[in-house]
């Protein structure tokens, strides 16, 4: 399988390249701000097309050039219902002053991707010869998904999870934000994150990839004492 992983914008958002292996085709995960012309140039040194942009939520640093390498591939924009009004709306997922900072960069609103496709959680997506899980992780946004596809590259590891704002190397998503629920990232962290098995490679939206075995065992976040309070 062919990954590739760059960080960009102000908040160092990881936008992911996913193509099966020998395929010319990819899937685009969480293009946020900045990542077009570090994604064309890895299109263009690996000759791939992109065949969709998957998003994990709608929050400007993971969506903000969705639009326009949607627009530019003539591909579609995935992203949960609960979301979808944050790809033109940026700021009403923000604290006052990410909006503010937001509305320096961008203006009031981002411009929408003439292809926008909702989930539909439970049905898988088939995308240039892969499938794709959507599993539904609220908490952090009420449209925060886990997005997970089969890997055959390393004898432990047998999935991989984009996993967006939901969980990071030893932390999880803040939920103070407006959509964000705590009460609901409990419920999310307990039955959705552990819920993963021990064969999953975690790749989040923010920082180094990790693993379930991982995050179970020292994720402060996915104790026992915590989810209990």
């Amino acid at each position: 399988m062919f990954l590739a992983t760059l960080a960009t914008g102000y908040w160092q958002a990881n936008c992911y390249l996913v193509a099966a292996p020998g395929l010319s085709q990819c899937v685009i995960i969480d293009p946020g701000q900045g990542s077009a012309d570090g994604v064309r140039t890895i299109l263009t040194d690996n000759q791939l097309t992109p065949r969709a942009i998957l998003l994990t939520h709608g929050h400007f640093d993971h969506v903000a050039d969705a639009a326009t390498l949607a627009d530019e591939f003539n591909v579609a924009v995935y992203v949960h219902a609960a979301d979808q009004h944050l790809l033109t709306d940026p700021a009403a997922g923000l604290s006052a002053e990410g909006a503010a900072m937001v509305r320096k960069l961008v203006g009031a609103s981002l411009p929408a991707p003439a292809r926008v496709e909702t989930y539909e959680p439970g049905r898988d997506l088939h995308l240039a010869q892969l499938t794709f899980t959507i599993t539904e992780a609220p908490g952090h946004t009420a449209g925060s998904v886990l997005i997970g596809t089969d890997y055959h590259g390393h004898p432990a590891i047998r999935r991989l999870v984009f996993s967006g704002d939901v969980v990071f190397a030893g932390s999880v998503g803040r939920t103070d934000l407006p959509g964000g629920n705590s009460a609901v990232m409990m419920r999310t962290l307990s039955q959705v994150v552990l819920g993963l098995g021990d064969e999953v490679a975690l790749l989040p939206g923010h920082g180094e990839q990790t693993t379930m075995v991982a995050e179970r065992a020292t994720n402060p976040y996915l104790q026992p004492n915590f989810l209990r309070n």
